[in-house]
């Protein structure tokens, strides 16, 4: 990798970092130039993986508040979702890279049209929140051990707009007000990123400059997004993310 390409790689990881903080989905900027500086796309995945563990912290420590009297059911949920995660993670790992290969470019048309239709799926969640007066049934209470396991698989496995698919389906299933479900949601994807890497880390191969560039960009992005979340127009945003997503999906099948 020369100047230019790592370069490139810590521009990735910031603007990961930042779209994470403000929107979600940045995996959709940082995983295609991976590929574009020429990992494989297993390894990109698995270095992308771990590399964005500590914006993934960042985002747990930054919404802690709406996590109060919330432990109890964090750990609950957090057993389905880190099962999830080591069940997609040894997919990853044991099937073919030519599946991977084959399916990325869905599960990133997937990310982008989760990101395009995400002020629906806020507005649909909201509706339901006043419609049932935020109550929850014990069947749904149940149910969402299960649809954290499910997620848990998809993050393990790919990742990107995870977080979209939890806050959509627990803001649905849990009783509680949309912030704390979202500071709930960010300790989830932590669970599965977390377990993910470790998982990665023992038993997958990891480019580590890849990662530590990631890394230090992701912290960055972070900080950066925190600052600029309020000024920067959020659909301009989602907007340039969902392009970019369909572009690269795009590219990925035509090569």
């Amino acid at each position: 990798m020369n100047a230019l390409e790592a370069a490139a790689v810590i521009a990735g990881g910031m603007g990961a970092g930042a779209i994470n903080v403000i929107a979600g989905s940045g995996t959709l900027l940082s995983f295609p130039i991976l590929l574009a500086v020429g990992y494989p796309s297993v390894t990109a995945n698995v270095s992308n993986n771990i590399g964005l563990v500590p914006g993934t912290i960042s985002a747990v420590y930054n919404t802690r508040e709406g996590l109060e009297g919330q432990a109890p059911r964090a750990r609950r949920l957090a057993v389905g979702s880190a099962s999830g995660a080591l069940v997609g993670a040894a997919l990853l790992l044991t099937l073919d890279s030519d599946v991977f290969d084959a399916v990325v470019p869905i599960l990133v048309i997937l990310a982008a049209t989760l990101m395009l239709i995400q002020p629906l799926v806020a507005a649909r969640v909201a509706a339901s929140r006043e419609a049932r007066g935020r109550s929850a049934s014990p069947q749904t209470g149940a149910i969402a051990p299960i649809v954290c396991f499910f997620a848990g698989i998809y993050g393990g496995y790919f990742g990107a707009a995870q977080g979209i698919i939890l806050l959509a389906t627990l803001g649905v299933l849990l009783p509680d007000a949309l912030a704390r479900t979202n500071s709930l949601k960010n300790v989830l994807v932590g669970v599965v990123n977390g377990v993910a890497a470790v998982f990665f880390v023992i038993f997958g191969s990891v480019a580590w400059l890849a990662v530590a560039l990631i890394a230090v960009g992701s912290v960055a992005g972070a900080a950066i997004g925190a600052r600029v979340s309020k000024r920067v127009p959020v659909p301009v945003l989602r907007g340039f993310i969902v392009c970019l997503g369909y572009a690269v999906a795009i590219k990925l099948i035509l090569t």
